[in-house]
């Protein structure tokens, strides 16, 4: 299915349609409309690169016993609900799940599309947004809603490894280096990350897990590097973990053998 820029689709070709007219359901917007239920990217927050669309995922319940054209969406906003500033490139919402077809309420669920190529996208769109839904009515008329749900719209970050000398000999000095870069949305290219502290995680050979050995902070450049005693075998690598405008992330892991 083909996206365009600003455009919502509903997978199927048609939505639900409840006949009849009647009161607002409690809590409903002026025009007849509620929703509830709302869950974006599983309450985790949107990172994004400098290239690739970022698909989120997303789930809603709506109720109404209006007629609706097409929608409904629920999608990230700033400013005012009535002159909102988005960042979605394309919606497909899936059709009516009917909850309750007396009352009007269906489920829905939405895969919202975030592309970081989009001329209006820029650095300054990192931290927190609101989610607004929205219905377009019969008439040309529409729905939009407040769902009171924060997102966290974060700037990807990448951090590489190597530990040297390979291999190494048991209790002689290791050094691990690195680089912590982050995502300019403004030129779309990754740029070293200064003043990060990153922690620097082992896996000894037979571990299922990493444990936190020691930190560092990056250069002006985004440059790791710290020295470690070679106690055994096992896989070195630096996580950084994030803040609010800067994603988590862990590097690949680097293998070192221990004679």
């Amino acid at each position: 299915m083909g996206k365009s820029m600003w455009r919502a689709v509903v997978a199927g070709g048609a939505a639900v349609v409840f006949t009849g007219v009647a009161a607002a359901p409690a809590g409903a917007a002026e025009g007849g409309v509620s929703f509830t239920r709302v869950a974006v990217n599983g309450g985790k927050p949107i990172v994004i690169g400098v290239a690739e669309e970022v698909e989120v995922h997303a789930v809603f319940r709506m109720t109404t016993k209006l007629r609706y054209d097409y929608g409904p969406t629920v999608f990230p906003y700033r400013g005012k609900l009535s002159n909102t500033d988005t960042l979605h490139s394309a919606v497909i919402s899936s059709d009516c799940k009917v909850v309750n077809k007396a009352q009007g309420v269906c489920d829905f669920e939405e895969w919202l599309y975030i592309d970081p190529r989009n001329h209006d996208f820029g650095n300054e769109d990192a931290g927190t947004w609101r989610t607004a839904a929205r219905v377009f009515l019969a008439g040309d008329a529409h729905d939009i809603d407040d769902a009171n749900l924060p997102l966290q719209l974060r700037r990807a970050t990448r951090v590489t490894v190597n530990a040297s000398p390979e291999p190494v000999t048991k209790g002689r000095t290791l050094t691990v280096t690195g680089r912590v870069t982050r995502a300019n949305w403004d030129t779309h290219t990754y740029q070293g990350y200064a003043g990060r502290t990153v922690s620097l995680q082992f896996k000894a050979t037979g571990a299922s897990s990493y444990t936190t050995v020691k930190k560092a902070t990056s250069s002006t450049s985004g440059a790791l590097k710290t020295t470690v005693k070679a106690t055994g075998p096992g896989t070195w690598r630096w996580t950084y973990y994030g803040n609010s405008t800067s994603g988590a992330k862990s590097s690949a892991g680097d293998h070192v053998a221990v004679r």
